[in-house]
């Protein structure tokens, strides 16, 4: 079986041996893209992370592809519709670093609440004074969350280590675990009045695109602040921007930006004379707030320890064997009813 591997970093390559014996493994440290997928089109089995953008372009560059093992839990990089028209399997790992995701929650939280950034730099470039950084306590503030699922539950257990009131929102809301771990399922709009801190645990869906938007923002109490460890199109960047500007949202510690590809191709982008408008507004957009004094911005990297990982990778494995063992495993929600037998005829 061909076994292609993109997105691999070097000092992880050998991770993936295990699957060497009656396969032929190709592994790069590139994303699949419409520019390369033409170099793979061998491939019957390509494995991706979210940096490659798997839509027609690339599929119809594919012709020999049954299965797509994405190394991570979201699947909306992948046109998973085309896929099962195609017949061409999808799984991902549905879970590897809920625990991880929610220290990089407070990781971002305590930067803002203690003023850390600027706090470090003052100490290396002087004054050594703290005037001027004074921060606030997460004790007796209310976190808004929106999203239970196995992210935010880590994040409900953290939250009450440090003395914080919890109310949450979901579709699905568990009234058991709420009763077991002490907080309140609230309305969306409930949550937005109440919360001081609002955190995002939701999947990207034609749905949560832009579940906080001007009028989200509205509602919120003044000086409230966001964090976001879920996909950047939850959040109207243009009306956090104005949010963050006139005060109502007092900071924001951001993980994810929308159509972060564009990040890693600023200049490319803004030299190309056929960029769509909507692609260069929403750039600039993501700029601004990089360089706003009262927002933290990480790379998307709250899954990235080394834990994590060597999690990530060991389901990967586990979904590639068991696929060629004919029981393929962590098939995504649109997938689940193509079977093999499916497969073979299309």
């Amino acid at each position: 079986m061909q076994i292609a591997f993109f997105e691999i970093e070097p000092r992880d390559a050998a991770t993936f041996d295990s699957l060497k014996p009656g396969n032929s493994l190709r592994l790069t440290d590139e994303a699949l893209s419409a520019g390369n997928a033409g170099r793979f089109v061998e491939a019957e089995i390509v494995s991706t992370f979210i940096n490659s953008a798997i839509d027609r372009v690339v599929l119809d560059q594919l012709p020999a592809l049954k299965l797509i093992a994405t190394r991570s839990t979201g699947f909306d990089h992948i046109d998973t519709a085309l896929c099962a028209e195609r017949g061409i399997l999808v799984c991902n790992v549905p879970v590897y670093g809920e625990n991880t995701v929610a220290e990089h929650v407070f990781a971002l939280l305590l930067a803002l609440s203690h003023r850390l950034l600027e706090a470090v730099e003052r100490a290396r470039s002087g004054p050594f004074s703290p005037a001027g950084l004074t921060g606030f306590d997460l004790a007796g503030k209310t976190l808004g969350l929106v999203g239970t699922g196995a992210i935010g539950r880590h994040v409900v257990r953290i939250a009450h280590g440090f003395g914080m009131h919890v109310c949450a929102f979901d579709i699905v809301p568990d009234s058991d675990f709420a009763t077991q771990e002490g907080f309140s399922y609230r309305t969306f709009d409930d949550l937005l009045t109440t919360a001081d801190i609002i955190s995002l645990h939701v999947p990207s869906t034609p749905q949560t695109r832009h579940l906080l938007s001007a009028d989200a923002f509205t509602r919120m109490k003044d000086g409230v602040v966001i964090i976001n460890t879920a996909r950047g199109n939850v959040i109207d960047t243009h009306e956090l921007i104005e949010a963050l500007k006139s005060g109502k949202v007092a900071a924001a510690g951001l993980d994810v930006l929308p159509d972060e590809p564009m990040l890693r191709e600023e200049a490319e982008l803004i030299c190309s004379v056929d960029c769509d408008g909507d692609d260069l507004r929403t750039l600039v957009a993501d700029q601004v707030l990089l360089r706003m004094p009262n927002v933290i911005v990480t790379p998307h990297s709250a899954f990235n320890t080394r834990e994590a990982i060597a999690r990530i990778a060991e389901t990967t494995i586990k979904n590639i064997k068991t696929y060629l063992a004919g029981e393929p495993q962590n098939l995504v929600a649109t997938q689940k009813n193509l079977s093999l037998k499916e497969q073979e005829h299309v």
